[in-house]
């Protein structure tokens, strides 16, 4: 991905703050020699204190054995992505028909070292975690090994833990332009009302004012 720097996060804590709202991405695994990689959606929780992130597949999926060939991952989330067209990023002074289309999007590649856990109660600890980010207000039974109602299942899957070892960031938002420039697009977003146009223009807006 490349990252110009005017579409790079100002800080830690701006990529770390959009991630926290998200939790679906997409796992790239390298594939065996002479053949692409996996890419494996999936829900996971992300811990920023234990600089890790908690995700479960099940066992016949294909991409386990290049994951114990090779460790290395990325967990790939991308969101707030819009359409920016043409006659919205022209210049001031040029015509309105030589503007050029663009996509703006927030992205975060997560670097990450894959550990694959099979013990039952290491599992069932690590899918407690998990459930609880997604259900905080409770709801379903406990994971325990051996005990219903999930133990019997825990052998069908494996968890993933996911150790993060580096992080890119991108939020690509006009920041090369000028003010007028932004100050049209942010216009147009607001007239245009799709989705996830509301999102970009306040990350258009957040980010020339920070």
């Amino acid at each position: 991905m490349l990252i110009h720097p005017w579409d790079a996060p100002h800080d830690d804590a701006e990529w770390q703050h959009w991630l926290a709202a998200h939790d679906f991405g997409q796992l790239a695994v390298n594939g065996p020699p002479g053949e692409p990689p996996f890419v494996q959606p999936l829900h996971f929780a992300y811990d920023p204190d234990r600089g890790e992130v908690i995700t479960h597949l099940a066992r016949p999926n294909p991409l386990w054995s290049s994951l114990e060939a090779n460790p290395q991952v990325v967990l790939s989330v991308v969101d707030d992505y819009v359409y920016v067209t043409g006659p919205w990023q022209a210049e001031p002074d040029g015509p309105a028909e030589h503007g050029v289309p663009t996509s703006f999007y927030a992205a975060v590649q997560l670097r990450c070292t894959a550990h694959l856990v099979d013990d039952p109660a290491e599992k069932a600890a690590l899918l407690n975690r998990q459930v609880g980010h997604f259900q905080p207000e409770g709801g379903s039974a406990p994971v325990a090994a051996g005990e219903a109602p999930y133990g019997r299942l825990l052998s069908g899957i494996r968890v993933l833990r996911l150790e993060v070892t580096g992080v890119r960031a991108k939020f690509k938002y006009a920041g090369k332009r000028s003010a007028e420039v932004q100050d049209r697009i942010a216009a147009g977003l607001a007239e245009r009302g799709g989705p996830r146009d509301a999102v970009a223009r306040e990350h258009l807006l957040r980010r020339r004012e920070g």
